[in-house]
């Protein structure tokens, strides 16, 4: 097999496996479940990750780009943040690798322990520092990361992992930016 064809293998091993993480969570998925939706071996899913929790772990790597939403003022922070969480939830159902991990977390102490990391490192933190560049005190920043984070996420829970209707988006988006702007702003 080329490296070519491989690449592209593990690839289609790695959205088949982000679907149905993402649908079903971790207990309910198996390697030959995915394989066979990949149309590979269950072997390949051996060779490229090592088994089911390689494949759990490729399958969530999650990127979110937020040093987008950090860029203006301060006063419009709820709109921008509302704009990419609502792209996001929207964008592709079902496959989001932050809903894999969230789904997962209740599941597999790892996935809790890898979302919980993920989230300080790319939400909290990078929201703290902004809010702390915006002119705040460190420990008002603090507490107002630690709101807007907890909210997000909550919500998040509510609609994606529990499965509520996630609503108009234009709704949800203007609902989500009033909401933070007002944790933002105190």
């Amino acid at each position: 097999m080329n490296s070519r064809n491989a690449a592209a293998t593990r690839q289609r091993i790695l959205e088949h496996a982000q679907r149905q993480f993402a649908q079903h969570g971790y207990a309910a998925i198996t390697v030959k479940g995915v394989a066979d939706a990949a149309g590979v071996s269950p072997n390949l899913i051996t060779r490229y990750f090592g088994g089911k929790d390689g494949l759990f772990l490729a399958a969530t790597r999650v990127e979110i780009p937020v040093s987008t939403s950090f860029d203006g003022d301060r006063s419009a922070l709820g709109s921008r943040l509302a704009a990419s969480i609502v792209q996001r939830w929207f964008g592709a159902p079902g496959e989001d690798p932050l809903l894999v991990l969230q789904r997962a977390s209740g599941e597999r102490p790892q996935a809790a322990e890898a979302l919980a990391a993920f989230l300080d490192t790319h939400s909290l933190e990078p929201l703290h520092r902004y809010l702390r560049d915006s002119g705040l005190d460190d420990a008002d920043a603090r507490s107002r990361a630690a709101a807007i984070d907890a909210f997000v996420l909550g919500v998040s829970t509510r609609r994606r992992v529990l499965r509520s209707e996630l609503g108009d988006p234009a709704d949800l988006e203007a609902w989500l930016s009033a909401t933070i702007q007002r944790l933002a702003d105190g």
